[in-house]
């Protein structure tokens, strides 16, 4: 039997790595981070640690609460008040809640007040907005995309571009979906021009963790992660992450991964993750607790941090359009070391740009 082209084709992925210092001026990580704007898991690995120190504790408990509206308008982001409380203050994140951004009508509210429309055909005509056919169409153009600076002077409301996008979304389109959202400094006193109409819920972000031991792990503190390809060692940090073995025995079924070379071992270490809509302000103050986590050490240690984007988000990095063909990949993991070095590897699936 013959294997059609695009299944013989292995997907191609994008990784990126950089490795820089926290006290050098010019490393990027800030902006890194902040350009991934929707992330729905962090996770933290610590090793020889069996309990979460009482400061990254204490951050990771105050990851800032999200609402999930149910069944939002979404002509309603354009409300004259919403804009003046939340949008044009900056920082309102905002993303349709599990739609598959391959088969349906995806939104997204980005920090620099740009609406993002993923579309089916039918209902890009309907909204007759000026969008462009989506980066990952197939073969056809069946999917389309509308991006609107909702921020721009053209857009003001009562304006002649204004009215003519409320009145597609309101009256042609209609278009509802579940919708996540969250504002940073505000909070929800920044959206109750929305949140006072509709059915709403508040979310704290679900914190886990469990303890590891006699964990094998890479030789991270010599010369062997200049060797270990940064493939194989993300493939470890997901395996421990998903509490899957890379000890590779004979007996067996699960996995056949292993852990790079060489390696060596630790007696304990703590996995710990927080799930939720994540900000990346409350990424930054996770980052800053743990670089003075490692100077308190006052040992040679490390400590791995992974954020993991929403598959099915519009957007990835930065505005960039996110696409799900064959994977839905848009993560980072910092590596961090006690003498301020840090090793970054950007990732995003088979369709997507390049990370920044």
């Amino acid at each position: 039997m013959k294997m059609s082209g695009d299944l013989a084709q292995t997907p191609r992925s994008l990784l990126v790595c950089d490795q820089s210092n926290f006290l050098d001026e010019k490393n990027r990580l800030s902006s890194q981070v902040e350009q991934l704007h929707f992330n729905y898991k962090v996770s933290v690995l610590l090793p020889e640690c069996s309990s979460t120190p009482p400061h990254l504790d204490a951050v990771l408990k105050s990851f800032s609460s999200f609402y999930l509206i149910r069944e939002l308008p979404i002509h309603e982001l354009l409300n004259k008040d919403f804009l003046e409380t939340a949008v044009y203050q900056g920082s309102v994140y905002g993303v349709s809640y599990r739609t598959r951004i391959d088969e349906d009508n995806c939104v997204a509210l980005t920090p620099n007040g740009h609406l993002s429309l993923s579309l089916d055909k039918d209902s890009f005509e309907l909204l007759g907005i000026e969008g462009k056919p989506s980066r990952f169409n197939h073969r056809t153009n069946g999917r389309f995309v509308v991006s609107v600076d909702l921020t721009d002077s053209s857009m003001a409301p009562g304006g002649r571009s204004y009215q003519r996008l409320v009145t597609g979304l309101r009256s042609r389109l209609q278009l509802k979906a579940d919708f996540m959202l969250s504002h940073h400094p505000g909070g929800g006193a920044s959206l109750q021009a929305i949140l006072s109409r509709y059915d709403w819920s508040e979310h704290t972000p679900e914190l886990s963790s469990h303890t590891l031991t006699d964990l094998s792990c890479p030789a991270l503190l010599t010369s062997g992660l200049q060797s270990c390809d940064p493939h194989s060692f993300l493939e470890w940090i997901g395996a421990v992450d998903a509490r899957i073995s890379c000890e590779n025995s004979s007996s067996s079924f699960l996995s056949s991964l292993v852990c790079p070379e060489p390696k060596t071992t630790v007696s304990r270490a703590l996995s710990v993750s927080v799930c939720g809509l994540l900000l990346p302000q409350d990424v930054h103050r996770l980052i800053h607790q743990i670089r003075c986590y490692l100077e308190r050490l006052q040992l040679e240690s490390w400590v791995s941090v992974t954020v993991h984007g929403f598959v099915d988000s519009p957007v990835s990095w930065g505005g960039n359009e996110h696409g799900v063909l064959r994977g839905g990949e848009n993560f980072y993991s910092l590596l961090m070391f006690h003498d301020h070095t840090y090793r970054l590897h950007l990732a995003t699936g088979a369709h997507d740009t390049c990370p920044p």
